[in-house]
């Protein structure tokens, strides 16, 4: 079956055994009238004739018995006809095999593949005036494992049936009925194609979700590939830069067709459209009154703000990102970032880790400008900077997060970080979301957690057990904040925990920090160069 996708068409069906006859065009198209194959006919004509006159008494060529009736030789023309053009059948462990006969300086091809119900045969083709032509082989279909079929082939017929001149759309209904052996007759393509080079798989993750029914610019889609965001692709093609083939990872057993995605520079291309008309359409805001306040509420001073990234690159196109496979060394754990917002149980979790396992987690001492009280050790509790220090840090971006408070200046430094790592521990941190992209850019290599508020009735039963009487509107904001994290920064968590019990995303939390020691993880392939 064929499948419409717009300016594309699927050939759908798998191919079993193929073969392929190659016979001069002109042959083909006057065979099937009557005179296909003439000359071989000929020649056995002529042959009979001298064998017949040895030892034979010759009639007079008047003789009527001589000269069968017009339609028995018409009858006989199309037989030989028929069977010069018809294809040995397949035997079982038959392969693709070619024999080019040129005639005119032009050829045609007669492919033969076995079609499956429900399987594509992994081929795309695009009307070109009144021809149709294959525009796309699919990494992983029988086309392309058959080697037959071409981009760039014209196909004339489909099991007797004229294609040239038709639409699409009726090609679909015309394949949609057919299976078993298919016989192409084809115009090979005229474009040499240089000799196929072997790939290299590129692994990325997907920073947007995708909807191939959504797309009116998918060239098929049926062989479109829905994901999502944060899910992995395996780029094996990248032949067409609007379009890459992909499979999702761990589909590639059970999907063994590639799928279309969208090539980055496209994507980045159309968004950018999207996000100008978007703004285009936006109303003009008017009112001094209200920007005033909106102004005046912004400037109010909020502890660790991350440096410099207030607004996380909103300009920032995101598509996908480059991926590689990472196994944390025993001495050498990922340090473990909980992100979420207010009132989501992340602090509660930090702290009950670091109490149930205190040789195994600990926390980064963070830096202060704040006088030290008499309980405190420097290096414990705080690391204590003059002001000027502080700054000259902060300046260097040695930060991961910083702010003001009552004064004082508070922050969490990479370096310490990393005097915890370098004590074989586990780094546990609570970070604001504008954090994520100072982390990532260290050589950290943190493993980023989002935990999310469960429903707005379940949130206020976990709060209430905390002695907290939350009003309907804040619970509201809280699972709205959460909305915009995941919306604005959820392509950078690597997993998610919806905190509807306190004891079961423990223990999720446990399972996932576990299996960083077992399981390779894929990380930004940037952090492996």
């Amino acid at each position: 079956m064929w499948q419409d996708g717009g300016r594309g068409t699927e050939i759908e069906g798998r191919g079993m055994g193929s073969a392929v006859l190659l016979v001069p065009l002109e042959t083909l198209r006057r065979g099937r009238e009557r005179e296909c194959g003439g000359k071989k006919e000929r020649e056995g004509v002529k042959r009979s004739r001298e064998k017949g006159t040895q030892g034979r008494t010759h009639r007079p060529i008047s003789d009527p018995s001589l000269f069968p009736p017009p339609q028995a030789l018409m009858q006989a023309h199309d037989t030989v006809a028929e069977q010069e053009m018809k294809p040995e059948p397949l035997g079982p462990n038959d392969g693709p095999c070619e024999t080019l006969t040129q005639y005119g300086g032009e050829t045609v091809k007669i492919v033969r593949l076995e079609k499956a119900r429900d399987i594509p045969l992994g081929a795309t083709v695009r009307n070109d005036m009144d021809s149709v032509v294959v525009s796309r082989i699919v990494k992983g279909g029988a086309a392309e494992r058959s080697g037959l079929l071409h981009e760039g082939d014209e196909i004339l017929e489909i099991n007797g049936v004229e294609i040239r001149g038709k639409d699409v759309n009726e090609v679909f209904d015309i394949l949609a009925e057919m299976h078993g052996t298919l016989t192409f007759v084809l115009i090979p393509s005229p474009q040499t194609k240089p000799p196929p080079v072997k790939e290299t798989v590129v692994h990325v993750k997907a920073h947007f979700d995708y909807d191939p029914s959504d797309d009116p610019y998918v060239p098929c889609r049926e062989l479109g590939l829905c994901f999502q965001k944060g899910d992995i692709l395996h780029i094996i093609s990248q032949d067409d830069p609007n379009w890459w083939q992909a499979y999702r990872d761990g589909d590639e057993d059970n999907q063994p067709l590639a799928g279309l995605v969208p090539g980055k520079s496209f994507q980045q291309q159309r968004e950018a459209m999207k996000q100008t008309i978007e703004e285009d359409k936006e109303p003009e805001k008017s009112g001094k009154l209200w920007c005033a306040k909106k102004n005046k509420k912004k400037r109010k001073k909020i502890l660790y703000n991350a440096h410099k990234n207030d607004d996380y690159d909103n300009e920032e196109i995101l598509t996908y990102e480059e991926m590689a496979l990472y196994h944390q060394p025993a001495n050498r754990k990922r340090p473990i970032a909980l992100i979420g917002p207010p009132n989501c149980g992340q602090n509660d979790l930090r702290q009950r880790l670091m109490t149930s396992e205190p040789d195994r987690f600990a926390g980064a001492v963070p830096h202060t400008t704040r006088n030290r009280r008499e309980v405190e050790v420097n290096g414990r509790d705080y690391h204590f900077v003059s002001r000027q220090a502080f700054e000259m840090d902060s300046t260097a971006g040695k930060f991961i997060e910083s702010g003001e408070f009552e004064k004082n200046l508070y922050g969490t430094s990479t370096d310490s970080v990393r005097q915890v790592i370098n004590t074989g521990k586990i780094c546990l941190l609570c970070l604001h979301t504008q954090s994520l992209k100072v982390l990532r850019s260290s050589d950290l290599k943190p493993y980023i957690i989002f935990i999310a508020p469960p429903s707005q009735e379940r949130l206020r039963a976990l709060l209430a057990k905390e002695g907290k009487n939350p009003k309907p509107e804040e619970l509201r904001d809280i699972i709205e904040k959460a909305r915009e994290m995941e919306q604005n920064y959820g392509h950078l968590f690597d997993a998610a925990i919806v905190n509807t019990d306190q004891d079961k995303a423990y223990q999720e939390l446990l399972r996932l920090i576990n299996k960083l020691d077992t399981e390779p993880q894929w990380v930004p392939s940037s952090w492996l160069r």
